[in-house]
């Protein structure tokens, strides 16, 4: 598992990069805000429940969540199953709203 910084990210974004971007929250925090992740929830990757994504496999990943320690779980988790490019949020959605805050 690799780890990615918020400001990494966020240049990829407005580079107009297509990512594939999990989110490993729950559904209510992925309601209050998010940054056009899948929402994926860790309990679930935990409990092999990854088909929407198993078709990328083979593609880089990104998990963020909250703080970046649920998100360290799930791509870990990932990795075991076979996904071949996991990276991290460094920081999470704390990290990233401190850099880019909400309009």
């Amino acid at each position: 598992m690799e780890i990615i910084q918020p400001s990494e990210l966020k240049q990829r974004m407005d580079a107009g990069e297509i990512l594939h971007l999990i989110d490993v929250r729950q559904p209510d925090e992925h309601a209050v805000f998010n940054i056009g992740g899948t929402l994926l929830p860790l309990s679930a990757i935990l409990s092999l429940q990854v088909d929407s994504i198993e078709s990328l496999k083979e593609n880089e990943i990104i998990c963020y969540c909250r703080s970046g320690q649920r998100s360290m779980q799930a791509a870990m988790m990932l990795e075991s199953m076979g996904f071949q490019s996991v990276k991290n949020l460094s920081g999470g959605m704390m990290a990233w709203e401190s850099l880019f805050p909400r309009q």
